[in-house]
């Protein structure tokens, strides 16, 4: 399952759970109340979760990437220079997306 994919059944979690909130509070059902509140918090936890696992993800393709193009500038392969910045900023593009 896709970063973003997480991040989605995180929001739909917690808007599940907001709206179950609401309706507890509108009724008077504080367990119902509760329940969503608690339903928010673990789509608020998946979201975040999904957020970091994007940022670690971003930083490896950051890394390899600026290995990769060391090393063919190191090695005169301009291809290689080339395919390693773009797998660089494509790393850095990944983590600013999941701050």
């Amino acid at each position: 399952m896709s970063t973003e994919s997480k991040r989605g059944e995180g929001a739909a979690e917690e808007f599940g759970g907001k709206v179950k909130k609401v309706v507890g509070q509108v009724i008077g059902n504080e367990q119902m109340e509760a329940e969503g509140k608690a339903k928010e918090m673990q789509g608020e936890a998946k979201q975040e979760a999904a957020k970091a696992a994007g940022r670690v993800d971003g930083k490896i393709d950051e890394v390899l990437g600026a290995v990769k193009n060391r090393i063919g500038a190191a090695i005169g392969n301009e291809q290689m220079q080339v395919e390693g910045k773009a797998k660089e900023l494509k790393g850095e593009a990944k983590q600013k997306a999941n701050e």
